[in-house]
């Protein structure tokens, strides 16, 4: 727990010893050889001071006392057996008639031990055994001196009750201490956690920032390269300065909402008022379009089909979609080969978004597979997952086809929550804002690749 800084160095300690365990303490043997020899002092002191408590001790009587008071250098480890071997010393020692108060402090030391080191229940049994062993054994030496003993009895009980108290407190205070630090590890599983979820959201839309508008740099390269090397002698102006002006405008885009994306990334969560939901300004489904037709002019024969009349799907839902579009379409241009057909559909019935992308890719033979494969699959399905989806991408007879399906279910609290980087904002899992162009639109020039998780 922690320390209160109003505590001096002295009650620190006073307090870690009442609230540490005595079977835990450090140096035990130690404390108990100390603790016996100021109960052997103390109970000295009583045997010679104390008038009228009976005969002085002989030789004998030292020695049964000697050995009363050294049975407490053994109380933490075998507190039972330390205080029966007390009881028959105890006994004997009053039946002699020596001084009655001499022992009295090495008893109560035991019995405290006894009580606060042990459950209750054996603690007040073995205690009640001992208060009426010590009055049989008093009332038949001493008839008066037993009921003088019995009416001081309470203070046997005093011991007990303190210790079984004691024994509860410290089983309170380990209980507390125990579900702070299993909060503290819980705490920093939860850190560790939402560290490596936000790691992989960062990776994902950074994937989605950067690969497609390197993808389309590299089309629209591949585009100016190849209308160059056609036919030099009847260069096409026009078409290299489309080419040259689509690099530079994706550049400025890139450019753009990486800066955004960074700025949020640095600032979400942190200005007054902030509720992490950025749910208004990711990309919805009304941007699938300009992916279709940026599709459309790197040479991909697109057909779109959205179906949501009358249906109300939520933000993070639609995001989802348009990144799982925005791939797919990429991958298609980049790997079905030139001029591919591409068919996407995207409609909402029996309380999903259903999304379907599908390529004739599978037609084309004689593909390399990539050197490396890529994440641009992964990220899909954990799109979709991140929504309470799934998503399947596979082959099909003679192209590839990718699946998503997306649950309507609102998950605003979620995304609000545990929000993901997007591109003016990290909040939702679904990715970054649209663009106002697809990325990842292939030049008729371009070389096929194998399909994978390349991009």
């Amino acid at each position: 727990m922690p320390a209160d800084s109003s505590r001096g160095p002295l009650t620190e300690r006073v307090f870690a010893v009442l609230n540490r365990d005595p079977l835990d303490a450090p140096n035990q043997a130690r404390t108990d050889l100390l603790v016996a020899g100021v109960v052997g002092v103390l109970g000295a002191a009583l045997a010679v001071g104390v008038p009228g408590a009976g005969p002085a001790l002989d030789a004998l009587g030292w020695a049964m006392f000697a050995a009363i008071t050294a049975c407490l250098i053994w109380r933490r480890r075998h507190p039972v057996g330390v205080l029966l071997v007390m009881v028959v010393l105890v006994a004997t020692y009053h039946a002699l008639d020596y001084s009655h108060a001499a022992t009295t402090p090495a008893t109560m030391v035991a019995l405290y031990t006894l009580a606060v080191t042990g459950p209750p229940l054996r603690a007040a049994l073995l205690g009640s055994c001992v208060v009426c062993v010590t009055l049989t054994v008093m009332l038949l030496i001493n008839t008066d001196r037993g009921i003088e003993m019995l009416r001081t009895s309470g203070w046997i009980v005093a011991v007990l009750v303190i210790g079984m108290d004691v024994r509860v407190y410290r089983k309170y205070i380990a209980a507390v201490v125990e579900r702070a630090e299993r909060a503290e590890r819980d705490r920093e599983k939860e850190a560790a956690r939402r560290v490596a979820e936000e790691r992989l959201r960062i990776a994902r839309d950074l994937h989605d920032l950067l690969a497609h508008s390197i993808t389309l740099i590299g089309v629209q390269t591949s585009v100016a390269s190849h209308v160059l090397n056609v036919d030099p002698e009847r260069l096409d102006r026009a078409a290299i300065a489309q080419a040259l002006d689509g690099i530079s405008d994706t550049c400025r885009e890139a450019r753009s909402e990486l800066r955004t994306t960074l700025e949020v990334l640095r600032t979400a969560g942190t200005a007054e008022g902030d509720d992490g939901n950025w749910a208004g300004a990711l990309p919805d489904l009304a941007a699938l379009s300009g992916l279709v037709e940026a599709a459309r002019t790197g040479g991909a024969e697109t057909e779109l089909s959205v179906r949501t009349e009358g249906v109300r799907v939520p933000p993070v839902a639609e995001a989802a979609a348009y990144r799982i579009v925005q791939e797919s379409l990429t991958n298609a241009v980049r790997h079905a080969g030139p001029a591919p057909r591409v068919q996407v559909q995207v409609e909402a019935r029996a309380g999903a978004l259903h999304v379907t992308v599908t390529d004739n890719g599978g037609a084309l033979a004689g593909r390399k597979p990539p050197a490396e494969p890529g994440y641009g699959i992964v990220g899909m399905r954990e799109r979709a997952r991140s929504v309470g989806g799934t998503l399947v991408a596979a082959p099909h007879a003679d192209g590839f086809r990718v699946t998503a399906l997306l649950p309507l279910a609102a998950r605003d609290d979620d995304a609000r929550d545990d929000p993901a980087p997007a591109d003016p904002a990290p909040a939702d899992p679904a990715g970054l804002p649209a663009r106002a162009a697809a990325t990842g639109a292939a030049g008729p020039a371009a070389a096929p690749a194998a399909r994978s998780e390349s991009s």
